[in-house]
């Protein structure tokens, strides 16, 4: 008979507890009063002007550091570009200065030429002269465009003429030059005028 009543006593505390209605109303409304509690306490609701304060001061503070910044890079544009122009400058007359040795050579040669009358001396005076400026347009990145000899191409050569190929090796490509083409650092300054064999 006891072990009845224990067995019923056991079942009878894993069930549920029922609840009537006015205790559920009772048990909800203690739930609601915990929440407003709860939500009052983490959200502290702030004074409007205060908060307008400090949006003024984060707009101040935003609004300087963007002026600043703009003046700072203003200035770096102007530094930039008197730099620029400093360099182009003193680059010019770098070259210029080089220019003027080789006016002086030409000076000299042209008082020999007045005076001398051996020719042979001349040519080898005016050979120096002329390799000399080569060099130094090589040293300042003037090549001269090889042109005799290669296809035509219209992004290189500028086509003055065409004449009738004497062989048929010759139709598409450059047989004369009649005036020389340079680049500078691999950009073409004078396109070279050649004549195409068609």
């Amino acid at each position: 008979m006891k072990r009845n009543t224990n067995q019923h006593s056991d079942e009878s505390s894993d069930k549920p507890e029922i609840l009537n209605s006015d205790e559920m109303a009772q048990e909800v409304f203690n739930d609601e009063d915990n929440l407003t509690e709860e939500v009052s306490n983490d959200t502290k609701i702030e004074d409007p002007n205060q908060e307008l304060e400090e949006l003024q001061q984060k707009y101040n503070d935003l609004n300087d550091s963007y002026l600043r910044l703009n003046a700072e890079f203003d200035n770096f544009r102007k530094r930039t570009i008197k730099e620029k122009a400093d360099i182009i400058k003193s680059g010019g007359e770098r070259v210029l200065n080089n220019i003027i040795t080789l006016v002086d050579d030409f000076e000299r040669a042209l008082t020999a030429l007045h005076s001398s009358h051996d020719r042979d001396a001349m040519l080898e005076g005016m050979d120096l002269i002329y390799s000399k400026f080569l060099s130094f347009l090589k040293q300042n990145g003037v090549e001269e465009i090889e042109a005799l000899g290669l296809p035509f191409n219209s992004d290189t050569f500028e086509a003055v003429t065409t004449i009738p190929a004497q062989d048929e090796s010759q139709k598409g490509m450059v047989v004369d030059c009649i005036q020389k083409g340079y680049k500078l650092n691999d950009k073409i300054i004078r396109f070279p005028k050649v004549v195409v064999g068609e």
